[in-house]
């Protein structure tokens, strides 16, 4: 899905004073000022949607649209219709002409999130546009001019996907003038104070409670190896300030979280790798199978927990699947096999 935004260069920060976090505010700053394409890769929850909203705001685009696309929420028809636009007719339901995001960031910045999840003859429609710089609504043959900047996104290996044939090799060099890599959280440890401390002050000002960390805390933290990156590390301090009653968050209540995490990290290893092909047969069931064991009366299982979860989090996202796991800080895929474990129905409108 997108959204169509105006970015405040004041709005955007990038947290924190390592090596690597110092490399990269300086490769932002020397590429924010040209038209090039962008590529960011990197594991999922390093923050790459906030470096191409710094990349848009420290550019002359800034003041005109940021539009940010989840190139893995629809597919098909409607997502050529999220991208390039619609006219009135062209399917059952259009009942009006849409600009579509490229058009809807006419001036500014498009960025596609997960561009490694696009299908096959999407692609080829964007690296048309891309050559071109024109987009042809569904239904309609006559092209309209657009001026964007293109930021793409993936945590996929697009060069393997190239050589397996499930991504263009002429989108990918096309899409891949300029790259930026992301660093993984662990390593660069040094960072993790800062990040604290501003996602502390966040949840505070979203009307949690004001906590700090003890030094024992804060070392629970940088000693963790955070698969889940940037993102694991804020919701990890939302639950501990959640579930804790102190103004001074201890390392038992860090470590509890963690070791969770843990076990959740293990459970999802056997479900699925993060880059899983897409002709991947699913794995047998009988070997991630949860077994619920019985509770006692009144008491909630974890699994019943999980669920629950589950079900608020994907209503709270109205069932959009890509968001509802960057929220978990888990996989697309991981999810989808969770709500299929635990019997989820999704809205028939919104399968």
């Amino acid at each position: 899905m997108a959204g169509r935004v105006l970015v405040s260069e004041r709005s955007i920060e990038i947290v924190g004073h390592s090596a690597a976090t110092a490399r990269l505010r300086v490769q932002i700053e020397r590429v924010a000022p040209f038209a090039s394409n962008v590529l960011i890769t990197g594991p999922s929850g390093t923050g790459k949607e906030l470096v191409a909203r710094q990349i848009h705001a420290l550019s002359p685009r800034l003041g005109h649209p940021f539009v940010p696309v989840d190139c893995a929420a629809m597919t098909g028809e409607l997502m050529s219709s999220q991208l390039f636009g619609h006219v009135a007719g062209a399917f059952t339901g259009a009942n009006c002409d849409a600009l579509g995001c490229f058009r809807a960031a006419h001036g500014g910045t498009i960025f596609l999130d997960e561009i490694g999840e696009l299908e096959y003859l999407l692609q080829s429609k964007l690296l048309r546009v891309l050559q071109e710089r024109t987009v042809t609504p569904v239904g309609s043959h006559q092209g309209q001019p657009v001026d964007v900047r293109v930021i793409a996104a993936t945590n996929r290996d697009l060069r393997a996907e190239v050589a397996a044939g499930r991504f263009r090799e002429d989108l990918f060099y096309r899409l891949h003038v300029v790259h930026v890599q992301m660093t993984p959280l662990r390593d660069r440890p040094g960072d993790i104070p800062e990040l604290a401390e501003s996602f502390l002050s966040q949840l505070a000002a979203e009307g949690l409670p004001r906590c700090e960390l003890s030094p024992n805390a804060l070392r629970e933290l940088i000693q963790y190896s955070w698969p889940g990156n940037i993102r694991q590390l804020r919701n990890v301090l939302e639950q501990a300030v959640i579930e804790s009653d102190a103004k001074v968050l201890e390392a038992r209540h860090i470590a509890r979280l963690l070791e969770g995490d843990a076990a959740e990290t293990s459970e999802t290893s056997c479900e699925e790798s993060e880059v899983e092909p897409a002709w991947r047969e699913p794995p047998a069931a009988s070997a991630c199978q949860v077994v619920e064991p019985p509770a006692l009366p009144g008491w909630m299982t974890l699994a019943s927990i999980e669920r629950e979860h589950l079900q608020r989090t994907l209503e709270h996202t109205f069932f959009n699947r890509s968001a509802a796991a960057r929220l978990l800080g888990i996989t697309r895929q991981a999810l989808l096999r969770k709500i299929e474990r635990h019997g989820i129905e999704i809205p028939d409108s919104l399968s």
